[in-house]
């Protein structure tokens, strides 16, 4: 009860955070102004710029061309990031981050950003069972709280009438991250019913894959601390290599089968009252709209009944070792089916044998999300599942694993003629702050994070040994109160039984004793010689 009592109280109090968009900068002032530069609390200045933070500046943007696939100019609002909506943003100073700099860098902490610590991303499995309690107690607590510092698009910057008329919605802390995951890989609408182009993504099927849902995790992990104050928490991954089924769908983890429903979550898990939004991504492309942030019905999952055409199994740590093997990145090519490369093959395409993109089944990352058969099959509306921070994180140390293998060099990160949004320089959308790819082209070490199974073998094993540890822990004083009792019991026994071949040696002699002395006195009250030399044959008598 204290617990909630607190998280209550600090919710109430908790300051701005960095997301898309802040509540701050969709005012028809800002958007006219295209100026997303918020006062820090801190200073009551823009930026924090009194206290040395950071500073209001244009957002400057990379020239480089970008691929031929989308062939369109000022349609969509997430071309050249974020100058659609803002050419004004905060720049932040130092070990500073944040929309008006009043965070700190990922892995930096403290009031001044100048205490570096390295967080562990851990096996779920390895987690002790308070560890897995508060995970789901923070994940539902995210999904329950309307973020009070920023809001979600529901409406192109067009149909706002250049800014005239802001249209954004309120959701929860976790859906703002759903729908940053739609925006990001929605089709470009045209304009009007059905007019849209498909073929773009921001955030797949190119370079940019894995380092846009790098920063995605990050940003994730740090506003889950900020929402509870567990600045400790991070986000634990599933190793599903060789893996026969889904071992985290179980109603302590992610939620086990509806005997009822087998496409729904158990009642018994906290995730069957979960609603969706933003799943129905062809009726929104359909109507040439954007996703308006209404809930669509229940999370949905039915992990193994998935098309077999598509994904025949898990993948394997055969898989995962040819994929660490490739040493070429991306080539940025757009023809994915050429494109022999670790992006394209860890994503899912490539094919696991030759590393090929021309493969007719998925595998990889992408076969995850179609093995789980339900709201994680939807590339839109995939982070609905919170299965999806899980299957991710693991992709994240895949990817950390080849940068630490091949160590490469920036310049292996394409820096023109990707796919649109995918350029080293680009400005990831819909991140504010923004992030550009190749920054993220980085071990996670530099990032203030590591993964738990990237240890040394000490180190592994006793993380290995930590959820029995917690389990001895947690009964080590019934174990010292049955032995306590068991003690007691032992030695009131032994009394006993001591006793009782006391008494039972003690009893003839006692009857020997009384015969005895019931017999009437025969011996002379004077001794005389006789009679006490026979004294002593007396004792050897009896």
């Amino acid at each position: 009860m204290m617990w909630g009592v607190k998280v209550f109280i600090f919710i109430l109090c908790l300051v701005p955070t960095y997301q898309q968009f802040p509540r701050l900068c969709v005012t028809q002032q800002a958007l006219r102004t295209k100026e997303c530069c918020p006062v820090w609390e801190g200073d009551g200045s823009a930026c924090g710029a009194r206290s040395g933070r950071g500073s209001c500046e244009d957002v400057e943007i990379s020239e480089q061309p970008d691929g031929q696939q989308y062939p369109f100019s000022g349609l969509d609002d997430r071309e050249k990031w974020p100058l659609v909506f803002y050419n004004r943003t905060c720049q932040c100073a130092g070990n500073f981050m944040g929309f008006n700099c009043g965070d700190c860098k990922f892995g930096y902490f403290g009031d001044t950003c100048n205490e570096r610590r390295e967080s562990l991303r851990r096996n779920i499995f390895h987690l002790t069972r308070a560890e897995r309690n508060r995970l789901i107690s923070y994940l539902n607590l995210a999904k329950q709280t309307i973020s009070r510092d920023y809001v979600v698009a529901t409406r192109t910057y067009r149909e706002m009438e250049n800014g005239s008329n802001p249209m954004f919605a309120d959701v929860s802390v976790y859906d703002v991250f759903v729908w940053m995951h739609y925006y990001v890989s929605r089709n470009a609408l045209l304009g009007g019913p059905g007019n849209v182009w498909r073929n773009v993504d921001f955030g797949h099927w190119a370079p940019a894959f894995p380092p846009w849902h790098r920063v995605y995790l990050l940003h994730w992990e740090h506003e889950i601390r900020k929402l509870t104050g567990d600045m400790s928490f991070s986000i634990p991954y599933w190793d599903w290599r060789d893996a026969q089924d889904c071992d985290v769908c179980t109603d302590e983890l992610m939620g086990a089968r509806s005997p009822q429903d087998p496409n729904l979550i158990s009642p018994s898990s906290v995730f069957s009252s979960w609603k969706v939004l933003c799943s129905q991504a062809e009726e929104y492309s359909n109507r040439g709209v954007l996703c308006d942030a209404r809930n669509e019905g229940p999370l949905r999952r039915n992990p193994g009944n998935h098309d077999q055409n598509l994904v025949q199994r898990l993948p394997t740590s055969a898989d995962v070792e040819f994929t660490l093997s490739l040493p070429n990145y991306d080539t940025g090519a757009m023809d994915r089916t050429a494109n022999m490369s670790f992006r394209n093959t860890l994503e899912g395409f490539g094919d696991p044998q030759s590393g090929l993109g021309s493969s007719s089944r998925l595998g990889m990352h992408a076969a995850l999300h179609v093995f789980m058969n339900g709201s994680m099959s939807s590339v839109q509306g995939s982070a609905n599942d919170p299965i999806f921070m899980l299957h991710h994180a693991f992709v994240d140390s895949i990817y950390e694993q080849w940068l630490r293998r091949h160590k490469p060099s920036p310049s292996q990160y394409p820096e023109s003629n990707a796919p649109i949004g995918h350029n080293g320089d680009y400005h990831m959308p819909p991140f504010i702050p923004l992030h550009r790819n190749k920054e993220y082209f980085i071990s996670s070490k530099d990032l203030g994070y590591e993964y738990s199974y990237l240890l040394d073998a000490n180190q592994r094993l006793a993380e290995s040994m930590r959820p029995y540890l917690d389990e001895l822990h947690d009964v080590w004083p019934w174990l010292i109160l049955a032995a306590l009792c068991g003690g007691i019991v032992t030695v009131t026994t032994a009394i006993a039984v001591l006793l009782a071949k006391h008494r039972f040696k003690a009893w003839p002699r006692r009857k020997t004793w009384r015969n005895v002395l019931a017999l009437p006195e025969k011996q002379p009250l004077i001794w005389n010689n006789e009679t006490e030399a026979s004294h002593h044959n007396y004792q050897t008598t009896m």
